[in-house]
């Protein structure tokens, strides 16, 4: 089940065959065998099914055992305390913490075969970078720690994305919420533009209130795309005149500008302020009530919500991070400790009536055909309760960092309903088979999807050619 398509050429190889070439093979000829190598991107299932992409990230590493890879027969320092359940799909089952989402596998497909060994150690940001970005880190501190975000990263997916595919109306490209991705005091690492520069930045929507306060998305709002008073739709529209007439008699300074394209950036940015479309996605009281309990009154649940009135006005990407710092308490996934106590009471309920009244909701408004939704964590929880293998100190039911196997959730834009896409071993410790699925694959997959080649070349801040990224995309999850 695994891709079979070719890798990419390496950097190693473009700087040896790009000057003229050895032995007489050519950069062309490279990319000729290449594409010969590999069926066409075109033919390929799930290709250009997707228009719009919302990415649920699980920032804090959700246990799989606990929620929907649970192990029932598994030995009891292994298996979860919560009970399994059956779901509408024999083989979906999940643990009773989500029962929402069990009446919706026959619309998702879940990976059970995640997995990836960790460059460094696997702190929580690292694994963000390696998620985000499908690059590995370059620098990690003896506690654990990266740098801070650099315009040297590698670019965050949904700024490779909106770069590749901008909207087709006026409307922000890519939105992320409700915070920052966040460990400890590394806050926004792999997720921003990187060497792609602040105009491939997602709009962040962080309305201020802390992890706790449920009703700060009611407080969200487009002020800053609104119109100041005293500057009219006209006066704009006038400034917008005034500026082709100048444009119409500087054809010199045009010219000297064109690889710049100002006038198309300063055009988008006059037709989103004017569009209001913006702003209207931000009014969450606009839908019904009952629509919103049935997301959950949180500011997870909201923030689904919110996700797709994005969506519907025409964003690309919008990215809804867990609103928690991965390495802390409560509803934090990091379950170190008080394991039981945190899911079933804080993060499960969270959870499982956002993401099943999500998948639910684009799909009664016929947008989930054409929009993929991925839900996935930076890593999963160690099968053995009480095993330290971070560092950190665990409860006899806690469970420490393990990205060797986890489960990532996805749905829509033509990806098979009711699927199980790999599976772990009898204790959720390694995937069995060949159906293992790295994280550059998941983003392969994403940009697969969208109809963006995983393996097109991007310079870096250096001038340098990267990929997107080196993964294969998982075209065995789509139905065609």
């Amino acid at each position: 089940m695994f891709p079979s398509s070719g890798r990419s050429p390496s950097r190693r190889e473009l700087l040896r065959v790009g000057g003229g070439g050895l032995l007489g093979l050519g950069l062309a000829d490279l990319l000729a065998a290449r594409s010969l190598a590999q069926p066409s991107p075109l033919t390929a299932p799930g290709w250009g099914r997707a228009k719009n992409v919302i990415l649920v990230f699980l920032q804090g590493g959700p246990s799989h055992l606990d929620l929907w890879d649970p192990k029932p027969d598994a030995p009891d320092d292994v298996k979860s305390a919560f009970a399994t359940i059956p779901s509408k799909v024999p083989g979906m089952e999940v643990t009773e913490l989500l029962p929402r989402l069990a009446q919706v596998t026959d619309r998702l497909t879940f990976i059970r075969s995640m997995s990836y060994s960790p460059i460094g150690l696997f702190n929580h940001t690292a694994a963000h970078y390696q998620m985000l970005t499908g690059y590995t880190a370059d620098k990690v501190s003896p506690s654990g720690q990266l740098e801070p975000p650099s315009p040297k990263d590698f670019p965050t997916v949904g700024s490779h994305v909106v770069r590749m595919r901008p909207p087709e109306v006026p409307m922000l490209p890519f939105v992320m919420m409700p915070r920052p991705l966040q460990e400890s005091n590394v806050v926004g690492k792999g997720g921003d533009a990187g060497f792609l520069g602040r105009a491939y930045d997602p709009y962040t929507l962080y309305p201020s209130g802390d992890d706790f306060d449920n009703t700060k998305l009611d407080r969200g709002n487009a002020a800053d795309l609104a119109l100041r008073p005293e500057l009219s739709v006209g006066r704009l529209q006038r400034r917008a005149n005034l500026r082709d007439v100048v444009n119409g008699n500087m054809e010199a300074i045009e010219r000297a500008t064109e690889g710049y394209d100002l006038d198309h950036y300063t055009g988008e940015a006059l037709d989103l302020v004017l569009s209001g479309r913006a702003k209207e996605a931000f009014e969450l009281a606009r839908e019904p009530a009952a629509l919103r309990d049935r997301y959950g009154r949180t500011t997870f649940g909201q923030s689904c919500l919110m996700a797709r009135r994005f969506i519907e006005a025409g964003t690309r990407f919008v990215q809804v991070n867990w609103p928690k710092v991965a390495n802390s308490d409560r509803h934090s996934w990091d379950v170190h400790k008080a394991l039981n106590k945190r899911m079933r009471d804080d993060a499960a309920p969270m959870l499982d009536p956002a993401l099943a009244t999500l998948v639910e909701d684009l799909d009664e408004r016929g947008l989930l055909d054409e929009t993929l939704v991925v839900a996935v964590g930076e890593f999963g929880r160690s099968p053995r309760k009480g095993l330290s293998t971070s560092g950190n100190d665990n409860d006899a039911d806690g469970r420490d960092h393990w990205p060797y196997c986890f489960t990532s959730v996805v749905a829509g834009a033509g990806v098979r309903r009711g699927a199980v896409y790999g599976q772990s071993d009898e204790t959720g410790s390694a995937p069995v088979g060949d159906a293992v699925v790295h994280p550059t694959d998941l983003l392969a997959t994403i940009y697969h999807a969208l109809g963006i080649e995983p393996h097109a070349m991007v310079m870096n801040h250096l001038e340098q050619p990267r990929e997107l990224v080196k993964g294969n995309p998982v075209t065995a999850l789509f139905d065609r």
